[in-house]
């Protein structure tokens, strides 16, 4: 019995250890992101920083506006009009790609439209999602619920909310989400 108690141990542990290490480097990594106002770029980067996962932004063919009521104008239309903005960003080799760490702005508490345009242009049926966003106080709205139902089939994990750039804590509290889902150490 105790020969068998022994062994379960092991094998217990070699799986959890197993786990960890497939998290860490099985398959690769993506960090994709869409961002108007440069706080999202910033995250997205300081995350790329910390796990050196390829990093793409999402780009629309007709960006929105440099002048922000304007922009403001566009993505409500956008958003009344349930657009799908082209975009310029094309990934070639997303089947590549096991986990997927997908940035955006809240917009009227939903993804931006291009993001998505994005989601809907790519399989990611058993892909990991982990979605980060950025936002004025408006938390994650209803942005991570939109992600399930646009990719039913993923897996979508818990997300990183940070209030516009982030702050002085930014890059901890980025280690510590990366470290929940076995990113980083």
């Amino acid at each position: 019995m105790k020969q068998f108690i022994l062994i379960m141990s092991v094998l217990l542990g070699w799986a959890f250890q197993s786990e960890n290490i497939y998290a860490q480097t099985g398959g690769r990594t993506l960090i994709v992101y869409f961002s108007e106002g440069g706080n999202t770029r910033g995250i997205a980067e300081e995350i790329q920083s910390q796990i050196g996962a390829d990093l793409v932004e999402i780009e629309m063919e007709e960006p929105y506006s440099d002048s922000y009521s304007v922009l403001l104008e566009q993505v409500e239309q956008d958003l009344l009009a349930n657009a799908r903005p082209a975009l310029r960003t094309r990934i070639e080799n997303m089947e590549a790609y096991d986990t997927i760490l997908l940035g955006y702005p809240n917009w009227y508490a939903i993804l931006p439209m291009p993001v998505y345009t994005f989601l809907e242009s790519y399989d990611f049926d058993g892909k990991r999602i982990i979605p980060f966003c950025s936002h004025g106080n408006g938390m994650m709205g209803e942005t991570v619920s939109n992600i399930c139902k646009t990719c039913p089939y993923a897996d979508v994990r818990e997300a990183l909310s940070v209030t516009y750039s982030g702050g002085p804590s930014l890059s901890e509290e980025i280690h510590t989400w990366l470290a929940r889902h076995g990113l980083v150490e």
